[in-house]
Formats: structure tokens, sequence, C-alpha cells
């Protein structure tokens, strides 16, 4: 007797089931959020940033340029280089210090008569100011002339190359040899001049880095303009009638947006490590304000003795630069669509 078998079909039970799409529809943006959300150390990065702009903002209403700046020069030896205190149990943060050359460890809150109960969670400087305090300043000061430098070379470098992108011919090459130009003359000769017309300051550093600093966005920003001007959507654009600005702005500029976001992430580090470059070679802000830079500089002759004036600004200065390094390499990833094949 012939076996029959009955054969039910398993999973969808109809065509137009099977057919369905699970997978929601996203936008390039919100593709590229989901990205970026499994790059655990960009995310981090992302979240450390915010805190510290939403830090430093908020941190002006406690403390200002002048709390972190004056001293009482009556009382620069009791409350001069003072460690980190927190707690007298606490290991590091007890106001404890061990000198050079000692092998006990030395109570300079006592040593020097400091009032009881007073404390400073990172300790004092040479004059006695607190270094917390100065260090808050100095993270505000770097981040401004880093974020605002940083803007300036947005709305320059990016409205450069795009039009020079755009246009091509004559006007691109002319438009080329300007940066060639620019990018030639050095930035320490640009600083002096400037320092010599405006003084050292934050205003002089902002500029300095601005006249400069916009030729990498515009050449970066010309390269996708000269590659996305071809291509089928522009073509489509100009059969519509559309003007020229309006196809530049409208439809090349967002395609671009994750390449010009990813250089801001990486342009942000350079202008912060550029302040501190100028502030060793005491071309950057002017004493007594302090920025990450200026502090470092102003700690270096005490590193043996006191290493935390040192330590402390460098730290703050290492993390902010790795974080918007970390968060520019996940950006670009995340902007990447060639990385849907490895999903």
């Amino acid at each position: 007797m012939e076996d029959k078998r009955s054969f039910k079909l398993v999973g969808a039970g109809s065509s137009l089931s099977q057919e369905k799409i699970q997978k929601p529809t996203l936008t390039f943006m919100q593709d590229a959020w989901r990205r970026l959300k499994k790059n655990k150390l960009a995310l981090v990065a992302l979240w450390f940033l915010a805190f510290m702009l939403v830090f430093a903002a908020l941190s002006t209403a406690f403390v200002s340029k002048e709390d972190a700046n004056t001293f009482n020069s009556n009382k620069v030896t009791t409350y001069r280089n003072l460690p980190p205190k927190i707690s007298d149990h606490l290991p590091f943060w007890n106001g404890t210090i061990k000198y050079s050359g000692s092998n006990k460890k030395t109570d300079v809150y006592k040593e020097q008569e400091v009032p009881k109960g007073k404390k400073f969670i990172l300790g004092t400087d040479n004059l006695g100011r607190s270094v917390a305090k100065r260090v808050m300043v100095g993270i505000r000061i770097s981040l401004l002339i880093a974020v605002v430098a940083t803007l300036i070379d947005l709305l320059i470098g990016v409205t450069y190359g795009l039009i020079s992108g755009f246009i091509g011919g004559r006007t691109d090459t002319i438009m080329q040899r300007i940066i060639e130009v620019i990018s030639s003359i050095p930035n320490l000769v640009i600083v002096t001049m400037l320092g010599l017309l405006l003084g050292n300051g934050v205003t002089a550093i902002i500029i300095s880095i601005a006249i400069v600093g916009w030729t990498a966005m515009a050449r970066q920003v010309r390269n996708m303009t000269l590659s996305y001007k071809e291509r089928d959507f522009v073509l489509a654009s100009r059969a519509l009638g559309e003007s020229n600005l309006r196809i530049a702005f409208k439809h090349i500029l967002p395609n671009i947006s994750g390449i010009i976001i990813v250089q801001i992430m990486m342009t942000v580090p350079s202008a912060i490590m550029y302040e501190a470059v100028l502030s060793a070679i005491n071309l950057g802000v002017k004493p007594p304000t302090a920025s990450l830079g200026s502090l470092i500089t102003d700690a270096q002759e005490y590193l043996q003795y006191y290493p935390y004036q040192l330590i402390i600004p460098a730290l703050a200065l290492v993390f902010i630069s790795l974080a918007f390094i970390l968060l520019g390499d996940g950006l670009r990833d995340a902007f990447d669509p060639k990385s849907n094949a490895d999903e």
C-alpha cells in the first residue's frame, strides 16, 4: 500500500506575509545613529563630551575667571602648593605628600597651618590658587577656542570648497592656488604677528587658527563635490531647471554632511592641542588667565615636587582630545554606507 504523506506549510501562513519586510525603514541619520550605538567607545566618548560641554557651560555660574585667577598675597605661604585633600583617611587625597629625598609623608595642611576644615580637592598652585577652579576655567577656555575656531573653519571651508568644486574650471584652479598660498604660511608667523597687533590672548589664537585651519576642510569638501556633481540626481536637478546654488547647497551638501561632521571631530582636538603648544612657548592666553596648555606649562618646573599640578590638567587635555578622536572614528564608520556589507 502506497504511503501517503501530507506536507504542512511551516512558518507564515500566506505568501503576502512571507513577502512582508520585517526590517523598519530608516532614514540616513537614523541608520547612522544605529551604527554609532554599536560602537561602545564612540558612544562613551559622545556622552563624555556632552557632559564636559554642559559642565563647562554651567560652571560659569559657580566659578568665574576672577575666582580662579585671584589670590591673597598675605596668605600665599599658608595656601601655596597644598596637595589634594578630601578626607584624612583617603589615600592620595589626605593632604599629605612625600618630598624628594624623604621617606616620610608630610601633612602639608598641618605644617603650613591651614585653617581647620579648609580643603582643596585638587590642591593649590604656587600662589595658593585652587587647581580645581583653574582647571575648570582652563577647560572652558580650551573648549571655547576649539569650538569657535572650528565653527569658523566650517563656515569658510565648506562654502569655499563647495563653490570651488561645483563651479570647476578656471575658477577652481584659481581658488585652489589661493589655498596653497595660505597653507604655505607657517602658523607660528601668523600667531606672532597677531600677538603684536592684538596681544596674546584668546582672540589672537582663534583668528590664527581660523586663518589657516579652514583650508583642510575646503580641500575635503571640494574633492567630495567634484565626485558628487556628476551624479544622476544632480543631472536630474539641472534638467528640472534648478539653479546651481540651490543644487550645491540643497542636494550636494546634505550628501557630504557625514564627511564634514567627521572632519569637524578631527579639527577640534587639533585646535585644543594647538592652543596648548602656543601656551608652552608663551604665545597662548595672557596670564593669569588659565587654559589647559598654560596650566601644564606653569607646572613643569614643579613636576619633581608637586606632580599633581601637571598631571591633572594634562589628563583633562588627553581625555578631551581622545574623546573627540574616538567619536570621530565612530562617526566615520557610522556614516560609511559600505559597512552594510559587514552586517
